[in-house]
């Protein structure tokens, strides 16, 4: 069943910017940019459903056009509802702007790339899957292991010229795999592990995880520590990729040190004391400045197409 509707954004909102927050590099199977349209597919009531979103007027009046394809009838609420998540349609980051313009470093980045809006993973498995995909180990690396994951597990659709589109894999498809499965697509036996051990968590405690939304930053660190493989700087990043808490600058994440180091002409590359006491004058948009600082990178990199 296919559908068209369009969303709204509250100002200012770029729909690219936002995008290569969520996707990070160009090789992301399953969050797919052509350079004028956002293509993801979902999972909705177990059903894989495609949606390309093009953005169809500008930064301070955004509307955007959305167009679903399925092969059976699904909630076009539940599809409207993932995407204004997914990427912050309604987030109002007008004291941001504000808080920007005191700052002689931020207040350029906040400039170039005004529109932004904190991105959101679909789901903290998501999250934590990216997460784990990336410890100690690039996140070309990272990402280049878990398409394969996306590629051997993910629901697919096949668009026109057979082209094929991954939906990311849901906990039982991750928990139904066997560590030697998941080492042949590339993960160590460690990763493997912690990957079939989160996936059963979830399957096993899902309504406790769909309550973090309701829980602090300490309570979530706390439990998501709890499990092995699962350390400080994963939590973070659950925290601010799956969760939306954009106060959470997850101080551990090498690339962003470097960034900050860049950003700030520091002596030496930031600890994470260090960036904690950096970040403190950002409160509560430390983690939005962390997806500056990622586009900021990728600018220079000319990867911003």
């Amino acid at each position: 069943m296919d559908y068209r509707f369009t969303l709204n954004a509250v100002a200012p909102f770029r729909l690219d910017y936002t995008v290569f927050a969520l996707r990070r590099r160009s090789k992301n199977k399953v969050d797919l940019w052509d350079g004028n349209c956002y293509t993801r597919v979902l999972i909705i009531e177990n059903t894989p459903v495609k949606v390309v979103v093009e953005q169809k007027k500008g930064i301070n009046d955004p509307e955007l056009l959305l167009h679903s394809e399925g092969s059976k009838q699904v909630s076009q609420n539940q599809i409207h509802a993932e995407m204004e998540k997914m990427l912050g349609l309604k987030r109002d980051l007008h004291d941001f702007y504000c808080l920007a313009e005191q700052d002689a470093r931020l207040h350029p980045l906040a400039l170039r790339f005004k529109g932004l809006k904190p991105p959101r993973f679909p789901s903290v498995f998501e999250a934590l899957v990216n997460a784990v995909s990336c410890q100690q180990i690039s996140l070309e690396a990272g990402l280049q292991i878990q398409n394969r994951l996306v590629e051997y597990l993910g629901l697919k659709i096949k668009g026109k010229e057979e082209k094929v589109f991954y939906a990311f894999p849901r906990p039982t498809e991750v928990a139904n795999c066997s560590v030697s499965e998941l080492k042949n697509i590339g993960y160590s036996t460690h990763k493997s592990e912690t990957l079939i051990r989160l996936a059963s968590a979830f399957i096993g405690e899902e309504a406790y995880f769909g309550s973090l939304e309701n829980k602090s930053n300490e309570e979530i660190i706390n439990f998501l520590c709890a499990f092995k493989g699962v350390g400080r700087w994963t939590a973070e990043y659950v925290l601010l990729r799956g969760l939306g808490r954009i106060d959470i600058f997850p101080g551990d994440d090498i690339g962003a040190q470097n960034n900050l180091y860049q950003l700030l002409h520091l002596e030496r590359k930031p600890d994470y004391k260090k960036i904690a006491e950096i970040t403190a004058k950002w409160h509560p948009y430390a983690g939005f400045v962390y997806f500056h600082l990622l586009l900021q990178r990728l600018h220079e990199k000319q990867a911003l197409t």
